[in-house]
């Protein structure tokens, strides 16, 4: 088993001015996972240009096409980002075509907001590549009171496994968390 901790002293790698445009020239080097034992640190610029050339075909240039990078978060409610960093524990099956991720929230910033803005409808963890959500979510009450969430998503293919690994290489450089392996 695995887990993902976050480091209080670890400072945000992302700020509010760091969502781009970018035209198809541009290369995201997290497109691979580093959870496989590697370091998870992204050195220098996270974006590679390559040459104009690359996007003429039979000496014609081709339009460009866009590619926003959205900073990495997870939500409850869509559209309503949750500010609690969770600790996520991973397991994997022996022959690797399956596993599941088990996100803890403790007093998570949702419960401040869903009388607001609505009922909780799930979780969805968003990138740039799009949205991975499961709707295996339950909240914990204590006195009854809300005090923490539990989600769990389960990847049932390695092509399942690979897209959360790349969600949470983002997720864990943009929220300061290190991976550890028990």
């Amino acid at each position: 088993m695995a887990t993902l901790q976050s480091l209080a002293s670890t400072p945000h790698l992302h700020h509010p001015s760091s969502t781009k445009v970018f035209a198809s020239a541009t290369l995201h080097r997290s497109a691979f996972s580093a959870f496989y034992g590697r370091s998870l640190s992204v050195s220098g610029g996270k974006c590679q240009t390559l040459g104009r050339r690359r996007f003429e075909a039979h000496g014609r240039p081709r339009n460009p096409i866009v590619m926003m990078m959205v900073r990495p978060k997870i939500q409850f409610i869509q559209g309503t980002d949750e500010q609690t960093v969770p600790d996520v524990r991973l397991t994997k099956s022996r022959d690797g075509t399956n596993g599941m991720a088990i996100f803890k929230f403790d007093e998570p910033s949702v419960f401040d907001s869903s009388a607001e803005v609505g009922d909780i409808t799930g979780f969805y963890m968003i990138d740039e590549e799009g949205v991975i959500q499961s709707v295996d979510v339950n909240a914990k009450f204590i006195n009854g009171k809300p005090a923490g969430i539990e989600a769990k998503y389960v990847m049932r293919t390695p092509r399942e496994w690979d897209r959360f690994m790349r969600f949470m290489e983002r997720y864990s450089n943009a929220n300061g968390l290190q991976f550890v392996k028990k």
